[in-house]
């Protein structure tokens, strides 16, 4: 069975349910995990989606932040939803398709301006938050599953448009790359993207500052497809569809494919 996955931060469900109805159209993913929903779980809009074959649904929803939401063509049920650094945020939710493959859809805090926990709560907090996701995939050592999400790390040189420059800024820290890689390892977690395109220049978010976002190209790749090892090899065909940014009021952030053959 193949199924293509997708994985969008979609800056507001409901001011954007035009856009995602036209990626569910136009690139028809199996699955489309969004990020940064902004909407209470009853209030998401579900009529347009479910004409368009989305029939299924797992979600966390806060009113006007946060909010983590995965559409399905196939069957899928929810099999846990995470508080991870007790923020009492909508940041994660996981659900098991009829296929057995578990999918794990986050959200980790941006980290605030100054990547320094002394001066800065929100910093702290997002270390904190992936202290707790490694000691989660630690305790469980998941199989058969696919982790996406708008992580809010560019883990490599080449995943940020200027690698000594953004040594500083917040996403691209030592101490986020480092806390990310542990939170990988935990789970015994293969970067897809990667792993298909090893090589080269890839963002999947572009700065709303920039007026000129596509020809200064100052991006980074904060979205990412992780599977655990045993069906990471599956997949194929990874893509940031960079296209989207440029939509009519578009959401900072491209969404990210992922083919798998399982």
């Amino acid at each position: 069975m193949s199924f293509t996955l997708a994985t969008w931060n979609i800056n507001s469900v409901r001011l954007r349910e035009g856009l995602v109805a036209r990626l569910m159209t136009e690139e028809a993913p199996d699955v489309l995990c969004l990020q940064e929903c902004k909407s209470p779980v009853e209030k998401i809009p579900l009529e347009q989606f479910h004409a368009l074959g989305y029939r299924h649904m797992v979600a966390r929803g806060q009113k006007g932040y946060n909010g983590v939401a995965i559409f399905s063509k196939m069957a899928i049920e929810e099999v846990d939803a995470q508080d991870f650094a007790s923020l009492g945020h909508a940041r994660h939710i996981a659900g098991r398709l009829e296929n057995g493959v578990t999918v794990h859809n986050f959200y980790v805090p941006a980290g605030g301006d100054k990547p320094d926990r002394e001066i800065n709560e929100k910093f702290g907090q997002k270390l904190d938050y992936l202290s707790e996701m490694r000691d989660y995939f630690n305790a469980s050592k998941p199989e058969k599953a696919i982790l996406v999400g708008d992580l809010n790390i560019a883990p490599r040189e080449d995943d940020v448009w200027d690698h000594k420059k953004l040594l500083k800024i917040v996403s691209h820290t030592p101490v986020e790359v480092e806390a990310l890689a542990e939170t990988q390892a935990a789970g015994d977690w293969v970067d897809v993207t990667r792993a298909d395109v090893p090589e080269g220049k890839l963002y999947s978010w572009w700065s709303y500052r920039a007026k000129d976002w596509d020809t200064a190209d100052k991006g980074r790749r904060l979205d990412h497809i992780w599977a655990t090892s045993d069906i990471a090899s599956s997949a194929h065909s990874s893509c940031v569809i960079r296209a989207v940014r440029g939509w009519e009021q578009p959401s900072d952030h491209a969404p990210v494919f992922a083919t798998f053959d399982l």
